[in-house]
């Protein structure tokens, strides 16, 4: 029976599009617990106890290797702290505000636009250049998030009356883009143990914003749901997502894995339609066609 499941877990730990659909599966099950969580914890509470729960999960048992690679992050701490607060605190904070302002399946579409940004930003800050396929997959992508933005209205599009939740989650895709972005020039010391010291760094970061949501008597601590929700968001998303998907970079490299994260919006919308009961509209489709669509152009290689 041992050797059974060390062989399972061998073929499990192996298999690079089992982990990455996991991974996904469980970033799009995130928008799904932002929509649980109105109402049973507030967004800067959630935040905290996300990262705290993290971090006292993998400093004490990476300490060992933190400690060693410690010289290396050191010349890298301000920049680590940038990351942090604004890819993982800020983007959280607004991820769960806008949960409380629009759908599930809004908020999954929306983020899967995130691949565009990235390469948006990749252009201003580094340069990139891009080819005419991936300006169009870019215009494809923007249109499919404004369609989701209008609820498929062009008099709310003319009005300039955007949900208030899709807005925001637009600028919690750009604050994480750009967290993305500063990957490229991140410490060359193991992924798991970068992560770990951005998770610590995370509950500090988040302190303000949690003192900010108690001093206007916002702050919700979990109810027995909210406790639920808390612990999902903290060992599937937070955790087991990011070590599945370094995993599956490990096996397959960062291109073809990051193709992957496509999965994301249909994911949360199929699970928005089967577990909140959320209406899939023909804007939904439409915009998903085009957002898809988009990400799928400006991947596309160059015609030899």
């Amino acid at each position: 029976m041992v050797a059974l499941v060390k062989r399972f877990s061998s073929l499990t730990y192996g298999n690079a599009i089992l982990l990455l659909g996991l991974t996904t599966l469980f970033w799009a099950g995130n928008t799904i617990a932002g929509r649980l969580a109105v109402g049973e914890v507030s967004p800067m509470v959630v935040v905290f106890l996300r990262w705290l729960i993290v971090a006292s999960i993998l400093v004490p048992t990476l300490w060992p290797r933190i400690r060693s690679e410690w010289p290396t992050m050191r010349p890298y701490f301000p920049r680590m702290v940038l990351m942090a607060a604004f890819g993982f605190v800020a983007f959280n904070t607004l991820f769960y505000i806008a949960a409380s302002k629009t759908t599930a399946v809004n908020l999954g579409i929306i983020q899967g636009s995130m691949p565009i940004l990235v390469l948006v930003g990749s252009v201003i800050a580094f340069s990139t250049k891009v080819r005419v396929l991936q300006v169009l997959g870019i215009f494809l992508t923007l249109a499919g998030v404004v369609l989701i933005s209008a609820q498929g209205n062009t008099d709310i599009l003319l009005n300039m009356a955007v949900n208030p939740g899709d807005g925001i989650m637009l600028i919690a895709c750009v604050l994480y883009s750009g967290y993305t972005l500063a990957l490229q020039n991140r410490p060359q010391v193991s992924g798991l143990t970068f992560f770990a010291v951005l998770a610590g760094i995370s509950v500090v970061a988040s302190l303000p914003g949690l003192a900010y949501e108690m001093s206007m008597g916002d702050a919700q601590w979990p109810t027995t749901k909210g406790w639920l929700v808390v612990l999902y968001i903290s060992i599937f998303p937070s955790c087991l997502s990011q070590i599945f998907f370094m995993r599956g970079v490990e096996l397959i490299g960062p291109a073809r894995a990051g193709v992957f994260i496509n999965l994301v919006p249909i994911f949360s919308a199929v699970l928005a339609v089967t577990i909140l009961s959320e209406a899939f509209e023909w804007y939904h489709g439409l915009a998903l066609v085009l957002v898809l669509g988009g990400i799928w152009l400006s991947e596309r290689k160059a015609a030899s």
